[in-house]
């Protein structure tokens, strides 16, 4: 099959398209023929080994998995031992292993029946960021009717999702992105919009009782002076400019240390993915509550430039790279 391979940690020039075996199902697994696969930031991450700390899961001095990808939809191509549920055939996403591919593996937890109002391309743009979203606007931020919620980073692909799962769960919502995004973040149903190139996002006089954070580079002081006494805030991640051991994850570990002391809640995001969450939001989708962006499409021999476009920072929605013409 085709796959995109990296040998090495680095830049998007360590992505090319070869020829390698197509991947045998073990017990729990599944093997999906991938129709599309979806970019976020968290291959780039692993593409470069950066921060340093991500080594310890993905490999010290060079990726355990040499196929990149983790977001796929597809078709079951064939089912290992013990697995009950799906069968050849079946239209699926959710999230695997080296899914820029056109065959992958995925265990059959991290799978669901694709969206039947979806495209195979746009039902890849949901399970990482739409799982993102989920956890952080249900799980860590306890999102209800009625709560005001900002939600930074409105335009990006975990942004987007979750300005939706917010208004979803009936809260009143508001978006910053910047102004080429703004109509984006308004089709979505902001109730209000913050350009963040023009305006800051803690405003006099107005306080959130909980604060989405997807963009990463904002002071925890500066945040928290936007939240109620009591309010919320959510870190999705963390793209801090420069440095190879932490590039703001320390933001996360500062709130680790710091919520105990407050009566804010801070809460660094750790996503949870899986089968009932994936048929939580497949049937917000269907509902027609939650729809996934989509900037633009690749092929699976121009990955590197899907990557690269995303590591720029400035996509609308979500980018995909796509194995079937």
């Amino acid at each position: 099959m085709k796959a995109i391979v990296q040998d090495h940690y680095g830049p998007a020039e360590v992505l090319g398209l070869r020829d390698v075996d197509v991947p045998t199902p073990g017990e729990g697994q599944v093997l999906v023929r991938v129709h599309a696969a979806g970019v976020d930031p968290g291959v780039w991450h692993l593409m470069n080994g950066l921060p340093y700390p991500v080594r310890l899961a993905s490999g010290l001095r060079r990726p355990r998995s040499r196929v990149p990808g983790m977001d796929l939809a597809g078709v079951v191509a064939a089912v290992g031992p013990g697995v009950t549920g799906l069968a050849a055939g079946d239209e699926v996403y959710g999230t695997g292993v080296g899914t820029y591919a056109e065959y992958a593996l995925a265990p059959a937890g991290r799978l669901a029946p694709k969206p039947r109002t979806l495209t195979f391309v746009e039902a890849a743009a949901v399970p990482v960021s739409g799982q993102t979203a989920l956890t952080a606007v249900r799980d860590a931020g306890r999102v209800t009717a009625g709560q005001r919620v900002l939600v930074i980073g409105a335009g990006g692909g975990v942004g987007a999702f979750a300005l939706q799962l917010a208004r979803a769960a009936g809260a009143h919502v508001t978006g910053v992105c910047r102004t080429d995004k703004i109509d984006l973040v308004r089709s979505l149903g902001a109730d209000d919009i913050l350009d963040h190139t023009r305006e800051d996002v803690v405003v006099p006089g107005r306080r959130y009782d909980v604060v989405v954070d997807t963009g990463g580079n904002r002071a925890l002081a500066h945040l928290r002076r936007a939240l109620t006494p009591t309010g919320t805030l959510v870190l999705v991640g963390g793209e801090a400019v420069g440095g190879t051991w932490l590039r703001g994850f320390d933001r996360q570990l500062r709130a680790m240390l710091l919520s105990p002391l407050v009566r804010q809640r801070l809460v660094p995001l750790v996503a949870k993915e899986g089968t009932a969450n994936l048929a939580a939001l497949t049937a917000l989708i269907e509902a027609g509550a939650v729809r996934p962006v989509v900037e633009r499409t690749y092929p699976l021999a121009e990955a590197a430039d899907a990557v690269r476009h995303v590591e720029r920072g400035r996509t609308r929605g979500k980018v995909v790279v796509t194995t079937v013409g």
